[in-house]
């Protein structure tokens, strides 16, 4: 079961109670996040109770152009809201990358707190007993690694196996405007990529939503009772910089834009600005020298231990050039290798890198000297084939 919850005007008690977004503003042509149609999804929660799957960007407008967390505002509305699950990075999104996140209760709502990273990156069967309903409300950035869209995975999993509605409360995409990259292969499945989609996957989290459920991704091939309540005025090309970074490291558009680019470092000895206020926006190696920019990693909240910390990095400074319009490329990846005075030692762990590639082919390949074209051409087909897929689960131009 599927269905696609759109504005149309809808008038209810709850969204006359309501100190969210009106639906009148659709005459003007502004963009609406799916959380901020209440009334679209408030009136099919009375008398079940919920669960949240959130984080510190679930928040909506008031008329007041304020903002208030999803949790907060669904209370109000007497929402009878009983659980919250919690994403890498944390409720609140403070959490290093990879940090353990723990089990506590949220001070404002008084509502018990259930990580959903680490040991338990899916919901157990007693902790949704009793739950009717799991809404989902994060923003993501677009790009396969980005463990979001993993939890949402597993959510619905959960949700399909114990008999549970998922409503998925949709966010533009700000890498949506293309598709790119190597389409992840089985074998090389985790929790840094669960499906076959490409590094640049061009779906909004309920577009993805949509393709997962469609092609029985979900474990045996279940299917999960799912609703996506749409933005509003949203098309996939046009610019959307989300006004709460969605990570500890990824703190503005530049860095978002740059992400998929530049993440598959991770797996090798070149620090990608963790550490620093330019997270995702610099590379650099204390061995590497390509050029005379430097950087020195430091602890930081929300990048403890960063790699090379204390240690001066050489390398490139990518605050200031065009990040969209350059698209994912592997030219830093290869500059950064060939440039490598010790090559044995340039991939750290390969065999992360391969699960943030999706395959061992790109290591392989840059390591027998391959050019970016000629990689490129390696995953044409799947991409292509991948591209036919998506078109049958887009819900924005």
């Amino acid at each position: 079961m599927f269905r696609i919850l759109k504005n149309h005007l809808v008038i209810t008690v709850f969204f006359l109670l309501s100190s969210c977004v009106a639906s009148s503003q659709l005459s003007k042509g502004e963009l609406l996040m799916g959380a901020e149609q209440t009334n679209l999804y408030v009136p099919n929660l009375v008398g079940k109770r919920v669960a949240l799957v959130v984080n510190h960007t679930s928040v909506i407008r008031n008329h007041q152009g304020s903002v208030t967390h999803l949790a907060d505002s669904l209370q109000q509305l007497g929402v009878n809201l009983t659980l919250i699950f919690a994403p890498e990075h944390g409720f609140r999104g403070t959490a290093s990358a990879g940090e353990h996140v723990a089990n506590g209760v949220d001070t404002k709502t008084k509502l018990p707190l259930i990580s959903l990273y680490g040991s338990n990156k899916k919901p157990t069967a007693s902790q949704l007993k009793d739950i009717d309903v799991v809404i989902f409300d994060i923003q993501d950035v677009g790009a396969r690694f980005y463990t979001y869209i993993s939890t949402m995975h597993y959510v619905m999993e959960a949700c399909a196996e114990n008999n549970k509605e998922f409503i998925v409360l949709d966010r533009p995409n700000p890498n949506g405007h293309y598709v790119d990259g190597p389409v992840l292969e089985k074998a090389f499945s985790s929790f840094v990529g669960l499906n076959p989609i490409p590094v640049v996957h061009g779906c909004t989290v309920g577009e993805l939503a949509t393709l997962i459920n469609g092609e029985g991704w979900l474990k045996n091939g279940v299917r999960c009772n799912l609703s996506v309540v749409t933005c509003a005025n949203y098309r996939h090309n046009q610019r959307y910089s989300p006004p709460i970074a969605p990570s500890p490291n990824l703190p503005n558009l530049q860095s978002i834009l740059l992400y998929p680019s530049l993440c598959l470092f991770e797996g090798t000895d070149v620090s990608v600005g963790r550490g620093t206020d330019t997270q995702f926006q610099v590379i650099g190696s204390p061995v590497v020298r390509p050029n005379a920019y430097t950087f020195t990693p430091e602890d930081k909240v929300g990048a403890v231990n960063p790699m090379h910390e204390g240690k001066k990095c050489y390398g490139l400074n990518l605050t200031t050039i065009d990040a969209k319009q350059q698209g994912f490329t592997l030219k830093y990846l290869l500059d950064f290798y060939q440039k490598s005075p010790d090559k044995t030692k340039f991939f750290t762990t390969p065999a992360f890198f391969d699960k943030l590639a999706g395959t061992d082919t790109l290591r392989k390949q840059i390591l027998a000297g391959k050019t970016e074209s000629q990689i490129r051409k390696q995953w044409t087909t799947a991409l292509n084939q991948y591209k036919q897929i998506r078109a049958k689960y887009l819900l924005y131009e």
